[in-house]
């Protein structure tokens, strides 16, 4: 677990720097960052995106996940615990509610979605090799800090999902590494890219894309990646 605590005190620690930075920022500069944040988590997206191996997978996945989702309103439910955690924090005069729920969304997605999350937990609790992780943490400090100036304080609270996610991973690592494949790992990221990039429209303002929705289509590509060559083996 050691790892994932270094990861959420990057982000910690990456969220206060940004805060600090905010503070000096003018509306017009806060606009400008927001929009250098959007321009590079969709590069950060398109880049996961392309390594799919199987379109057809990535199409199912993306559509059947927000039907799915949309069903369970997870964007609503992640957003109303946004607006709960932030009644233990003092609102911040320059965002609203929303400003602080869709900061703390957007950042657990951003952070938890992509293959260094999933290579680097198994890395850990398997081999105890921090490397993938320290790594990652590096990465996530310096967004923090420009998500945090961007959008507020909410990026912080980004810490509980990864601490959640990633200490899952790690702890179930050896029991699940057997199960965990090259294909799937590419898969999940090109899927986790395409929810990234989904993330930098709403920061670029192009359109509200209620991200959330669609994390049951990370569900949906491991269930292709596993479940579809078996049934291909009956039918051979």
């Amino acid at each position: 677990m050691l790892a994932v605590f270094v990861n959420c005190g990057a982000v910690i620690l990456g969220s206060i720097i940004g805060l600090l930075f905010a503070k000096k920022f003018t509306e017009e500069l806060s606009d400008m960052i927001q929009t250098a944040c959007g321009v590079i988590t969709l590069v950060l997206g398109i880049q996961m995106a392309f390594k799919y191996n199987n379109i057809v997978y990535l199409a199912l996945s993306l559509i059947l996940g927000a039907i799915v989702g949309y069903a369970l309103d997870i964007d609503g439910a992640i957003l109303k615990l946004g607006g709960k955690l932030e009644k233990l924090t003092k609102k911040d005069e320059n965002s609203g509610s929303s400003n602080f729920a869709y900061a703390f969304l957007n950042s657990s997605v951003l952070f938890c979605v992509g293959a260094m999350s999933i290579v680097g937990s198994f890395e850990a609790g398997v081999n105890h090799n921090y490397t993938t992780i320290f790594t990652k943490s590096i990465l996530d400090g310096f967004l923090a800090i420009s998500f945090t100036a961007a959008m507020g304080i909410g990026t912080v609270f980004s810490v509980i999902a990864i601490l959640i996610y990633q200490g899952a991973l790690t702890l179930l690592s050896e029991f699940l590494q057997p199960y965990v494949s090259d294909l799937l790992i590419q898969e999940l990221s090109a899927c986790g890219g395409a929810m990234i990039i989904m993330i930098a429209i709403n920061l670029l303002g192009l359109k509200k894309i209620k991200t959330a929705n669609f994390l049951p289509a990370l569900v949906f590509e491991i269930l292709f990646v596993m479940l579809v060559p078996l049934v291909l083996k009956l039918f051979a």
